[in-house]
């Protein structure tokens, strides 16, 4: 009985680590899809607070808490959640936390007041940290040895909802209102619960540990990891770069001489959206053995696009280049910040089939708080110095990153 144990036990792992059917390309864009629409409830908060803090009869200075709660919820269900992707049926959990998801949405959309909103944009943060369980869901899928790549298609998925979502919530606000915004969220994630029901795999984890156990054993992860602290941390570095000029950028597209509109500013944030779209090659990339020389492209683009961000904001002219430039210099600090993430997500996931869930958990919360980092920042430097002082911090970030580079 003991030696037919041990094969059986050892079949049901490698079916738990890797589901049985191999991933297709249908799968692989639903996947991408339902990340990118879970996540533009993370972000579309920063560009409704303008609207949401006056009909709730919030003060000025408390119109901020309206984005931070999502973004704290976010965090505590990285910290909290995504660690039971070890423990429990990854399916059930993905459903179980997109239902509460559209509820939460919901019940947004019909909030009486300021704190009972702030109360119910935390757990919609939290349940959308399912994102962290269907990335690694897919790259479990993946044929052996195109990990890379599947990881770059989804990511193209969740940076597109990323990069859409502050014009998306900012267009369909000004047309019929921000709680509208929100029960058409809550709508399209029940849809995609019913969807993801009837379509995603059952993954069994490896892990057998108590919950209390898998939390304990965060921190042991990070020191155990030397590959998830370097790349957390350059992810942390980017993201802060990126949240410098995404945070600032309206105030500066409303001076002179852009002078652009709500509507104006929200269009341009969609030509951010183009960096996305090279995300799969920074997979392929790390497939093929060339991640270290592709970070360090993507760190270097970060510092340039926010040189020529700072050289076009700079212009006095009223001439339609200085706009342009300032496009292109979005959209290669989108390429920059994709591609590190892609390549820092595919080297997290092939250290510890057993601990996917916890090394995403780490991953992206560690990067998370960089991103808050650099959202408080764009302040102070705006109010310090101007645009010039905005992008020079954002370019300390990612000379940061390259030092990282260089000492690694």
């Amino acid at each position: 009985m003991r030696r037919q144990r041990g094969p059986f036990i050892h079949g049901n792992a490698q079916l738990a680590a890797r589901p049985g059917e191999t991933i297709t390309r249908s799968q692989t864009l639903l996947f991408a899809a339902s990340v990118g629409i879970i996540v533009t409830n993370l972000f579309a908060p920063q560009t409704l607070v303008g609207l949401i803090g006056p009909s709730l009869g919030a003060a000025e200075w408390e119109s901020g808490f309206v984005s931070m709660a999502t973004l704290l919820g976010y965090a505590a269900g990285l910290f909290f959640l995504v660690p039971l992707s070890d423990l429990v049926e990854n399916r059930v959990l993905v459903l179980r936390m997109l239902c509460a998801a559209a509820l939460a949405a919901a019940i947004a959309s019909l909030a009486p007041s300021e704190a009972s909103l702030l109360a119910v944009l935390f757990v919609l943060g939290a349940a959308c940290s399912c994102i962290q369980v269907l990335v690694p869901l897919a790259a479990s899928m993946a044929p052996p040895g195109q990990d890379g790549r599947v990881i770059g298609d989804v990511m193209s998925g969740l940076m597109i909802g990323i990069l859409l979502s502050r014009p998306l919530a900012s267009l369909v606000a000004d047309a019929v209102g921000w709680r509208a915004f929100y029960a058409l969220n809550a709508t399209a994630l029940a849809l995609l619960a019913i969807l993801l029901g009837l379509t995603l795999p059952r993954r069994r984890p490896l892990a057998q540990a108590s919950y209390a156990a898998l939390i304990a054993s965060l921190l042991d992860l990070l020191r155990q990891e030397p590959v998830l602290r370097r790349r957390a941390f350059t992810a942390s570095l980017v993201m802060a770069a990126f949240s410098v000029f995404w945070t600032a950028v309206a105030l500066r597209l409303a001076a002179p001489p852009f002078e652009l509109s709500q509507k104006g500013i929200a269009l341009f944030a969609l030509v951010g959206a183009g960096g996305a779209a090279v995300t799969p090659i920074f997979g392929r990339a790390g497939d093929r053995g060339w991640t270290r020389p592709a970070t360090i492209f993507c760190h270097l683009g970060v510092v340039a696009a926010l040189g020529l961000a700072a050289w076009a904001g700079t212009t006095t002219s009223g001439s339609w280049l200085p706009l342009m430039l300032m496009g292109v210099s979005a959209v290669l600090l989108d390429i920059g910040v994709t591609g590190d993430q892609t390549l820092g997500r595919r080297a997290v996931n092939l250290l510890q089939p057993k601990a996917r869930g916890r090394l995403n958990g780490l991953f992206v919360g560690i990067f998370f708080i960089g991103g808050a980092v650099g959202s408080l920042l764009a302040g102070i430097a705006w109010a310090w110095g101007g645009w010039n002082a905005v992008c020079a911090a954002g370019a300390v970030f990612g000379v940061a990153a390259l030092v990282v580079d260089w000492v690694g």
